[in-house]
C-alpha cells in the first residue's frame, strides 16, 4: 500500500506539473484534438475571465507540488481534488474522448484519500 501511494501520488503530481508548467511557459506539447462546439464554448469562457484559466493552473501547480513530497501529499491532494473532480465533469459531458485518462485521474486522487484518511479524520471528527 505505501509503495502504491507513492507512485499514484508522483504520478498524479507529476502529470499536474506538466499540465501547469506547459501553460505558464507556453509550451505546446503537439497537436491539439479538435474541439466540439461544447468545448468551444466552454474555453471561450474560461478565456474571456481572464483570471480563471491561470487561477486554476496555478492551483494545480501549487497542488502538485505538495504532491510529491510525503509529508504534504494530503494537503496537495485536497487541493488538486476540485480541479481534478473539473477534468472529469468536462470530460464526461463534453468531451468523451478523454474520459479515460479523467477517470484514471479521478480514481488516483481518491485513491489518496483514502491513503491518507488518518489526516482527514480529526477535520470531521468530533
Amino acid at each position: 500500500m505505501k509503495i502504491a501511494t507513492i507512485i499514484v501520488r508522483v504520478l498524479l503530481g507529476a502529470l499536474y506539473i506538466f499540465g501547469s508548467v506547459t501553460y505558464f511557459l507556453k509550451i505546446t506539447p503537439g497537436d491539439m484534438p479538435k474541439m466540439s462546439a461544447d468545448q468551444m464554448t466552454f474555453m471561450a469562457g474560461l478565456t474571456a475571465s481572464v483570471y480563471l484559466f491561470p487561477l486554476i493552473k496555478v492551483t494545480e501547480l501549487i497542488g502538485s507540488i505538495l504532491l510529491l513530497p510525503g509529508r504534504t501529499a494530503s494537503l496537495g491532494a485536497i487541493i488538486v481534488f476540485p480541479v481534478t473532480l473539473n477534468i472529469f465533469l468536462y470530460h464526461a459531458f463534453l468531451g468523451p474522448k478523454e474520459l479515460p485518462m479523467a477517470f484514471t485521474m479521478l480514481i488516483f486522487n481518491l485513491f489518496l484519500f483514502y491513503a491518507y484518511r488518518h489526516k482527514y479524520l480529526p477535520i470531521v471528527a468530533k
